[in-house]
Parts: structure tokens; sequence; C-alpha cells
């Protein structure tokens, strides 16, 4: 047996980072997509709440519990489709007006979350028409 470092990986970097002198900054975090059980409890307690409705009273013309009720307006619970339908009916919704009205909410927020601003690089295209060298890491990662 010869004497060989533990097998770790090299990192061998291809061109210099923009701070060459200080450790690479961390990759910007991509905003993450929203859980359909978030948008449908916020769809729910709007509308029970412009309705001036109390938990309690939803959830009775429900009949699920209210602890229930409010788990899933917090998007804390992954609610049935039997559950879901109910508590809309509850609100005078069909299951489709709720799962529209959710879909809307949807396309709502990852819209203003994909607003990107000129000049910033997204799938290796700046904004501004011009196509950066690179793809969006602006260099190539090799993995064995």
């Amino acid at each position: 047996m010869t004497d060989h470092a533990p097998n770790e990986a090299r990192v061998i970097p291809l061109r210099p980072g923009p701070a060459a002198s200080g450790p690479p900054a961390p990759p910007a975090a991509a905003p993450r997509e929203p859980l359909w059980r978030h948008l449908v409890g916020d769809v729910l307690r709007k509308e029970r709440q412009a309705q001036e409705r109390t938990l309690k009273d939803v959830a009775d013309a429900a009949r699920i519990s209210m602890p229930y009720l409010s788990e899933v307006e917090r998007g804390r619970k992954e609610a049935s489709s039997e559950v879901l339908a109910a508590a809309a009916g509850a609100l005078g919704l069909g299951l489709g007006d709720l799962l529209a009205r959710t879909h809307a909410e949807l396309v709502r927020v990852t819209s203003r979350r994909s607003a990107v601003p000129a000049g910033s690089v997204r799938n290796g295209s700046l904004h501004d028409g011009s196509v950066r060298n690179g793809a969006a890491h602006g260099g190539l990662c090799l993995a064995a």
C-alpha cells in the first residue's frame, strides 16, 4: 500500500473569480416556489375574512374541526380534496372556484418573484439583450 491522502475531491478553478484575494461569494439563493397548501390556505382565509366569518362558523358549516381548518388556513396541513370542497362550500364557493383563485394567487406570487432587474443574468442571457460568456454560473463545473 502507498501513503496517499484520503480520497477527497479537488477543486481546480478554471478562471479566477471576481474577488481572487478572498473566498468566493456563495451563490444567491433562488426564490423558492410557494407551496400549494400555503396558497390554498391564504385564499380560504382571505375569503372567510372578507365574509366577516369566524373560524368556528366556517368549520361548523363545513363539518370539520376548527383546529384543523385553522391549520389548513395557515398552510400547515395538506388537506384532502373532500376537506377543501367542504371548506369552499361553507364559504359559498365550489371546488373549481377555490382552485381557480388559488391558481390566480400562484400566478401573482410567481410573476412578482420572477421579475428580474435589467442587466441581471438569467439562463446565461443579460436582460439588455447581450449574452454573457458561459452559462448563468459564469463558468464550467466538472464532477467525477
